[in-house]
């Protein structure tokens, strides 16, 4: 790739320099300096560092591990109808995928650049049915897609740093990276718009498209309680968020379907 052929500090004044000529803001105002290979490459380190991390606390359920096939099933099953949407922008381009990690007190799910989704069984527990998860899925899905995890981390470090990590060097940077993402809080705008996305990629699916909606409605009744979910704590309500959420449904027609709960009581009979 031609980023190969310049020095770090050529490669920045570059993209530096052409990002601010000709990278176009998206709709709400915000400049990403990063390519969609740039996502991409940065999505799989950051992954990698992430895989490790957990792998180290014997808390990532490894996919090449037989016990947890009939898991990765279950939830590929779930992935894969919002994914097989037709309403993702990166569905060819990013790799997609979703990692389980086992930690039944956090209720927290996050994505990298480059659509690698991890979500802990905590939250998977705490859900009461598949509409539910399919749309915090579509929520964590719609961060990676609408490339909010790139441009919420090229404002919380700088382009600078990015680039230096998807060009393999600042190892010690990467962890950090990967240790903060589960905490990586986005803006208003973002959570808005990651939520009506969930809406639009569960439409066309067979689960009810306000199935977000029905997880925070619970979450924030626990918090009321005094537990406050780790999710709510890291995406924070943009005001009205079960009402927006049901209204953009209400307009898609796409609300009050009912599936089978079979396979998703199995999923977090084994997990």
């Amino acid at each position: 790739m031609l980023r190969l052929l310049f020095k770090p500090s050529l490669l920045l004044a570059l993209v530096v320099t052409l990002g601010a000529s000709s990278c176009a803001k998206d709709e709400n105002g915000d400049r990403l300096l990063f390519s969609v290979d740039d996502d991409k490459a940065l999505g799989e380190k950051v992954a990698h560092e992430t895989d490790s991390l957990y792998r180290q606390k014997g808390q990532l359920l490894e996919r090449t591990d037989s016990k947890n096939t009939r898991a990765y099933q279950l939830l590929d099953g779930v992935v894969n109808k919002v994914l097989n949407s037709g309403q993702l922008t990166y569905r060819n381009e990013f790799p997609w995928d979703v990692k389980i990690i086992k930690d039944d007190q956090i209720q927290n799910a996050f994505a990298t650049p480059g659509g690698h989704i991890y979500v802990f069984t905590g939250l998977i527990k705490f859900l009461d049915d598949e509409s539910q998860l399919a749309g915090v899925l579509g929520h964590e899905i719609a961060h990676a897609d609408r490339r909010h995890t790139s441009k919420a981390l090229q404002q919380q470090y700088g382009i600078s740093v990015l680039l230096s990590l998807v060009l393999g060097e600042n190892p010690n940077q990467l962890a950090v990276v990967a240790a903060n993402l589960g905490q990586l809080k986005f803006s208003r705008d973002y959570e808005k718009e990651a939520d009506d996305f969930s809406v639009v990629y569960l439409n066309p699916t067979q689960y009810s498209c306000d199935g977000a909606a029905g997880f925070f409605i619970k979450a924030q009744a626990q918090a009321e309680g005094g537990t406050d979910p780790e999710f709510l704590s890291t995406h924070p309500d943009p005001g009205s968020r079960v009402e927006a959420i049901e209204a953009k449904a209400a307009e898609l027609k796409c609300a009050g379907r009912t599936v089978s709960n079979t396979s998703f009581e199995e999923l977090k009979r084994i997990l």
